[in-house]
């Protein structure tokens, strides 16, 4: 039986109940004033994943609640004051129509995504609360609740404990140990925490065997500043630009030699080549289930384009793939790695989506992690990197929500204020 695991309760969730009891804490001090029921929906609307998020909320929130509150300011004055129609057809007529301007302001301004909240306030003025016997009192209270949820809001979101930030290391995380097998994505959690810490200033990269491709459709939602190691350290890739800032290459004539000896053994290779700055998969006839499956998964990917024939001259090779059942793969991978294995990086593991299959790749000699870590720490000004999740240089079982924690108790660890008192004094 599958066990059953909940999401932790997240700091958004914690949040958003104390910018509500925020809101009635006022509602309280004001001597039970107004209605604490739009300052707690106001606070909720702005509680956000980021500050910028937050902000971009709340003046939306602003907008949306001054254009409708004036729109019902007006209707109330037509309704009651200079033509009595409240409560009739026509008055019902009336507020339909003055819909049009409250969503036709938002347009002018530029805020279409306000005109709800405008027609929100705007309805709860002219049919909810016409009738009261001060509906401007109303009108008055609905827009000071609305602001004061919007002030609790970005109050609340923007709350920290005090920490340190630490600027001047490059933290990496190795995304095959967190996310296995290749179908997993990182969490709402993970997401929220580290595009966070990247916009405040963490220097974070991932490092990775996959490729470019494989990365691109896990991190679409991770602000990535840093360029990404991937194919085990063969290249560094800019998620953001989508394009390759270094790789190590494989040369033509040592990719024939490797592919002679693979065919000593009746298999396929794929051969990964930048050709221009895009990432072409070459291969020959596909001969086991794992190939094909592997083919016809990935094949669909706008970020891979597999061809079936030989490599151009001018295509630069970062690494070979070779996948087959156990047995055949042990013994070409003995073969490769006495005929060139002081030439190449060569190494063999077991596929985990394919039991009974396993893969050899073979990549450039100076090809590795630590070489391309020193490279971004030296562009971009960082004075070391350290690996997250690792024990003794070797990655231990983990996941990106810990590693997410871990981060931030590293980036950003809290500062104890009783250090600040003894330095003061």
């Amino acid at each position: 039986m599958k066990k059953i695991s909940f999401p932790s309760i997240g700091n958004r969730i914690l949040k958003s109940a104390a910018g509500v009891f925020l809101c009635a804490c006022v509602y309280l001090l004001r001597g039970r004033s107004g209605m604490p029921f739009y300052s707690m929906l106001a606070v909720l609307w702005c509680i956000q994943p980021y500050r910028e998020s937050t902000f971009k909320m709340a003046l939306q929130r602003t907008v949306g609640t001054l254009i409708g509150a004036l729109y019902g300011l007006i209707t109330i004055i037509l309704e009651i004051y200079i033509v009595p129609v409240y409560d009739t057809p026509i008055g019902y007529l009336l507020i339909a129509v003055m819909i049009i301007p409250v969503i036709y302001t938002t347009v002018l301004l530029d805020k279409r995504n306000a005109s709800y909240f405008s027609c929100v306030v705007f309805l709860s003025v002219t049919v909810i609360h016409m009738g009261d016997s001060n509906p401007f009192l109303f009108v008055f209270n609905r827009t000071l609740d609305t602001f004061i949820g919007i002030a609790a809001g970005i109050a609340v979101n923007s709350a920290r404990l005090p920490r340190r930030r630490i600027r001047n290391i490059l933290f990496a995380a190795e995304l095959d140990d967190m996310l296995s097998p290749i179908n997993e994505r990182f969490t709402p959690y993970s997401k929220v925490e580290l595009n966070r810490m990247m916009s405040d200033g963490a220097n974070f990269t991932l490092a990775t065997m996959r490729t470019p491709a494989a990365v691109m459709e896990i991190v679409s939602d991770i602000n990535l500043k840093l360029p990404v190691i991937v194919m085990n350290g063969a290249a560094l890739y800019d998620t953001k630009e989508n394009s390759y800032v270094m790789a190590y290459v494989i040369s033509g004539n040592t990719c024939s030699e490797v592919k002679e000896i693979v065919h000593e053994y009746g298999m396929n290779m794929f051969t990964n080549a930048l050709c221009d700055d895009n990432l072409v998969i070459y291969y020959d006839e596909l001969k086991n289930y794992a190939e094909k499956s592997i083919y016809n998964s990935l094949k669909k990917s706008p970020y891979r384009s597999y061809v079936n024939r030989e490599p151009l001259p001018c295509d630069r090779a970062i690494y070979l793939m070779i996948v087959d059942e156990n047995e055949k793969i042990n013994c070409l991978y003995e073969t490769l790695n006495n005929r060139m294995g002081n030439r190449l990086k060569i190494i063999t593991y077991p596929s985990n989506d394919y039991p009974g299959y396993s893969y050899i790749k073979v990549y450039n000699k100076n090809s590795g992690r630590e070489h391309l870590l020193r490279y971004i720490c030296r562009e971009n000004g960082i004075q070391k990197s350290v690996m997250l999740g690792s024990k003794n240089g070797n990655n231990s079982s983990c996941n990106i929500n810990k590693i997410a924690k871990e981060l931030k108790n590293r980036y950003e660890p809290l500062i104890n204020p009783f250090c600040l008192f003894k330095k003061s004094k």
